[in-house]
């Protein structure tokens, strides 16, 4: 029997005799997708993690098992059933080829034979043993029926319960951007509002949750997030609306608002305070690393206020001495989600990084330069930091727009960071005057100084059905909580010395998007180097050192303040453009804006998270390349048929060498004309690379005795294709579209040149002429 057969016939007459969905609340799920499989490029996936069976009971997944056909050993399965176990964090897992089964509990280390699967109570048995009455409560508690958790998403939730039932009232959890944090939160809050837990634990009413934030945005789309929930559930803490009705509301469950809001107030008195400290039974705190744990934050008075409550922290970073604050008050994560992870199951977008300098990322004045504002310092190098802060040289920045310019695709959605304010409304303008749209509003800007003209960019760009604005310039408003997910291209025009910005950033194009196989980062002030230190998407590390709290604004502002004080006038936020300063202004002298050159090196990042420069990735490709042929003839045999080709393809971009990673290579030895396959020979043979071109007109002259002249017209048709776009054409999964469009319908296409696998077979002798030595 093949493993379909052994799981029907064997295997799942053997859950059912164990009572497995026969027993009121247990349930077997047959393959349950962990993964949705790394997106790699050419709109396809990597193999996902499948389980083949997940026995749930009590609303809980207590039981993995692998099975494989029969007349396989029975413990072939078990390091899959291990994975899958620890992915899950199931204690329990079991494979099997259907005669006999074995068993491994993750948390004892045991292993053995056993003679049957257990019972639904038997496997409960085993997992609940210690667990509180309201471990109970809250898995009686079904998921919302229109939502189906991702397995961390389901973990996370699963975490922070436990954490409530065992009693503990600070709670932490760490999962990158654009996995959905508050979908998370909305779905635990839907399990204690269920439940009816409350911090007095006596099941008397509904529990009364707040969830805050530092951004109107981040509040608005949380608010969005819990549409679920009845309206009248649901509560917006607005200083508008609480000034019209003269207090603040308390009739409902779930509560909305940014910390900026809860310290306003009249007389004196914080709108909080308006509440009684144990109003909250629960208060989620988004996006907690900024500020809200810090003991010098004015936040941390709203914290300490609703002691009593338990608080749940939302962070997408890791523990790092710039949050080390936050971590201290939450506590240890109760589950991590990172990066890397999210990339690699096909959850996030993964990037690559274009590193660009140029001949003016220093700067010492020259005296055929002109001042056209401010006070020069001679002997001073002008560095980074200074730029767009201290001293500004418009042509620099205009030579830096023209090259992601000319890069981009200008119809793709991007984002650019800039130093300041000022400086993203110079280079919004420089951005309009390069474009090749010409919708006035293709750049604008969003910062704190836009407004509700800013916020409503914003929410057009974040609109996938809207093409306008297409661009996005900024300082640090949109460094986070931008759930845009069709972002294709992020630009950092300043520098970021945070760990913490820096992923924020990066999660502005990880969020996934039909057709968005990357994003890419332009990378003008080296950022991305961040991504050669330890700390990127390590484990949490404890500081070195105790650190003390930084500077922070007296009132919290709409627009993040500056991580660190400023390198001219040493205040953070910076006040360097207060009344009566002059920013330094210079105008290059004749012929230098021309003389501006620059380089850019292209960086990959590996199935590990590991950045790699080209070279070394053509290295490690040569490397590779003996574990799937050793003379040419075998590259081009197995290139030349489109099965093997595509599982060729596959299983590089599973070790890390992906189509587009392959197509920059292409790019560098200078063979764009050139197929894929040259690409290959010659990084392992050193064959010159041969013209689509050229290939194609040597084919052509050997399609003579043994084709019809149909044949060769659709061939010839098919050759067209390739000379443009390379072999992609050439897969088996397009021969239904090449034949759509020479003939406008198979059936078509079958009268003129016979039946199905007859077209099949001169499809790909046609491949095995292309490929044959030109």
């Amino acid at each position: 029997m093949n493993e379909a057969q052994t799981r029907e016939q064997l295997i799942d007459p053997k859950l059912k005799d164990a009572g497995w969905g026969i027993v009121e609340g247990s349930r077997v799920i047959r393959e349950y997708g962990i993964s949705n499989g790394r997106i790699v490029p050419g709109g396809k996936r990597m193999t996902p993690d499948i389980a083949d069976y997940v026995l749930v009971y009590n609303n809980q997944k207590i039981g993995v098992i692998e099975a494989k056909k029969d007349e396989s050993e029975y413990t072939e399965g078990l390091t899959q059933a291990k994975q899958y176990a620890a992915k899950l964090q199931i204690e329990n897992t079991y494979c099997t080829n259907g005669k006999r089964h074995y068993h491994v509990n993750m948390t004892t280390g045991y292993e053995g034979d056993i003679d049957r699967f257990p019972t639904p109570d038997e496997l409960w048995a085993m997992v609940s043993k210690g667990k509180s009455d309201w471990h109970a409560r809250f898995n009686a508690v079904d998921n919302i029926s229109a939502f189906e958790p991702r397995y961390y998403q389901d973990l996370a939730v699963k975490n922070a319960l436990d954490g409530i039932a065992a009693g503990d009232d600070r709670l932490l959890l760490t999962l990158a951007t654009g996995t959905g944090k508050t979908k998370i939160a909305a779905l635990l809050v839907w399990k204690l509002f269920y439940s009816r837990w409350t911090l007095k634990r006596d099941g008397a009413r509904r529990p009364r949750t707040l969830f805050l934030t530092d951004r109107n945005n981040l509040a608005n789309q949380a608010f969005n997030e819990f549409s679920m929930f009845d309206e009248n559930a649901l509560a917006r803490v607005d200083p508008l609306e609480i000034r019209k009705k003269g207090s603040v509301p308390k009739n409902a469950s779930i509560f909305f608002t940014i910390f900026q809001t809860f310290m306003s107030g009249s007389n004196d008195t914080p709108y909080f305070g308006e509440y009684s400290p144990d109003f909250f039974d629960l208060i989620i705190i988004d996006e907690c690393h900024r500020g809200g744990a810090n003991d010098e934050s004015s936040w941390r008075d709203i914290l300490e206020y609703f002691s009593p409550a338990v608080q749940l922290g939302l962070t997408a970073t890791p523990k790092r001495k710039d949050n080390v604050d936050t971590y201290r008050y939450f506590g240890e994560p109760l589950y991590q989600y990172s990066l890397k992870q999210g990339i690699n199951d096909g959850f996030l977008t993964p990037f690559k990084v274009r590193r660009t300098k140029t001949s003016l990322d220093e700067y010492v004045y020259s005296e055929d330069d002109d001042v056209v504002e401010g006070v020069v310092d001679p002997s001073h190098v002008y560095t980074e930091s200074d730029f767009n802060r201290s001293i500004e040289i418009a042509s620099r920045e205009r030579k830096r727009v023209q090259l992601f310019m000319n890069e981009i695709d200008q119809r793709e959605k991007t984002i650019v960071f800039c130093a300041t304010q000022d400086h993203a409304a110079a280079v919004r303008d420089m951005i309009n005057q390069m474009k090749d749209s010409g919708d006035p509003h293709y750049c604008v800007r969003v910062t704190a100084a836009d407004g509700e003209r800013g916020d409503k960019y914003l929410r057009e760009f974040q609109d996938n059905e809207k093409t306008i604005p297409t661009v996005l310039t900024s300082s640090r408003k949109l460094s986070t909580g931008v759930d845009a997910r069709n972002v294709r291209n992020v630009v950092l025009m300043r520098p970021i010395k945070s760990m913490i910005e820096f992923k924020q950033i990066i999660g502005r194009g990880t969020r996934l998007y039909e057709g968005k196989e990357y994003f890419t980062i332009y990378d003008f002030v080296n950022a991305s180097e961040m991504f050669e230190d330890a700390e990127w998407d390590g484990e949490p590390l404890e500081p070195l050192e105790p650190v003390a709290p930084e500077p922070q604004p007296e009132v919290p502002l709409p627009d993040i303040p500056d991580e660190k004080p400023c390198s001219v006038c040493g205040k953070s936020p910076c006040e360097c453009e207060r009344p009566g300063w002059k920013k330094l202004k210079i105008k290059l002298g004749d012929g230098k804006e021309r003389q501006i050159v620059s380089s850019t090196n292209t960086y990959f990042y590996d199935t590990s998270g590991t950045p790699v420069t080209v070279q070394q990735f053509i290295e490690k490709l040569y490397g590779a390349m003996p574990d799937f042929y050793t003379t040419e003839d075998d590259l081009r045999a197995i290139w030349a048929n489109p099965e093997t080709r595509d599982a060729f393809l596959a299983r590089l971009a599973e070790l890390g060498f992906g189509v587009a990673e392959l197509e920059t290579v292409q790019s560098i030895i200078d063979a764009t004309d050139s197929d894929l396959f040259d690409v290959l020979a010659y990084i392992s043979f050193l064959t010159p690379p041969t013209t689509r071109r050229d290939r194609v007109e040597h084919t052509r002259r050997d399609l003579g005795p043994g084709w019809t002249v149909k044949e060769v017209e659709f061939l010839d048709f098919v050759l067209g294709k390739f000379e443009v776009r390379g072999s992609d054409e050439l897969g088996m999964d397009k021969l239904a579209t090449l034949l759509q469009l020479k003939y406008h319908s198979i059936s078509d296409a079958i009268i003129e040149l016979g039946g199905v696998d007859e077209i099949r077979a001169r499809f790909v002798a046609l491949q095995k002429l292309l490929f044959d030595a030109a």
